[in-house]
């Protein structure tokens, strides 16, 4: 196994004492599961059994285990995605370049993540659930690229048109100034940095492809992208609960940028998403959740 090397360990203090999150599976179960497809049905059980054993059995009910779940529903998302193309035959509606986003940043987390601490949730299941579902995303998004991509069974290529390289740069950029210092290594702290922000940004091809095809969105593109966005908000409560661990080297005076550039990334990403989670919600309680949404209409615009 891979050694590692870090030295101080990511929001420490926080242990069984942080919210309860016994009821998490239960909450979040969708109500209208019959209506969905098998496959749907079977992705969401295997996440919230398999989200409830890690809580309760990896992780020791530890409140840290929040930073965990909040990765394994952004592989919900992903197997979502390639459940659609499956039954459809099809990945059209689906943003190839937002998916290339997610992929570089995924693979900026795991440069750190495989073997540094820094940026890890403290509970058991940071030794190797946390990476685990993380590469498990990896290989999910570059099976759905080579679909997009390779075997072309999409054709959205020239409304998917966003601009991702000037993202890229920008959060490269952002990513080595702004970056903490939790592994000790600045290039590894950076990477981890700027993977938040290209993660940030990855939902805005998705939205711009939505825009240029008439606000249409399949059932489960829309469920992929709330589940993103519940992903970042569970991330983000981390983040907040972490606050106090999460150290930098000052770049002006004793003013901690670190971690205001990370609480800021998650508040973007969430407002980003809100027109779009309001539109979700309503449709979901009206229609039920196998029906696909319609921007436009669903916003009675």
């Amino acid at each position: 196994s891979l050694q590692r090397a870090q030295e101080k360990p990511l929001c420490s203090s926080l242990t069984k004492s942080g919210p309860n999150f016994k009821m998490l599976a239960s909450a979040a179960a969708p109500s209208n599961l019959k209506s969905m497809p098998a496959g749907t049905t079977a992705a969401y059980a295997l996440f919230l059994g398999s989200g409830w054993a890690v809580y309760h059995f990896v992780a020791n009910q530890e409140f840290s285990a929040i930073l965990t779940l909040a990765v394994m529903l952004q592989c919900l998302g992903f197997a979502l995605l390639g459940l659609q193309v499956l039954m459809s035959r099809s990945s059209r509606g689906i943003s190839g370049r937002a998916l290339a986003l997610d992929a570089l940043a995924l693979c900026f987390r795991l440069s750190s993540t495989l073997w540094l601490n820094g940026y890890l949730p403290v509970d058991a299941s940071g030794d190797f659930v946390f990476q685990a579902v993380d590469i498990l995303s990896v290989v999910l998004v570059s099976m759905l690229l080579r679909k997009i991509f390779v075997d072309c069974q999409g054709d959205d290529s020239d409304a998917d048109s966003f601009p991702i390289f000037p993202a890229i740069v920008a959060s490269i950029l952002l990513g080595g100034l702004l970056h903490a210092d939790m592994n000790n290594r600045p290039i590894f702290d950076t990477l981890w940095m700027s993977g938040l922000f290209i993660s940030v940004v990855a939902v805005m091809p998705q939205l711009w492809l939505i825009s240029k095809t008439g606000g249409k969105v399949e059932a489960l593109t829309a469920h992929y992208i709330a589940a993103m966005a519940a992903s970042r908000a569970l991330s983000g409560i981390f983040m907040w609960y972490a606050r106090f661990d999460i150290t930098c080297v000052p770049l002006f005076g004793s003013f901690n940028h670190a971690i205001w550039a990370i609480l800021g990334a998650h508040a973007l990403h969430v407002l980003l998403l809100g027109d779009f989670g309001y539109v979700y919600f309503k449709a979901v309680m009206q229609k039920g959740l196998a029906a696909p949404i319609d921007l436009i209409s669903d916003c009675n615009v």
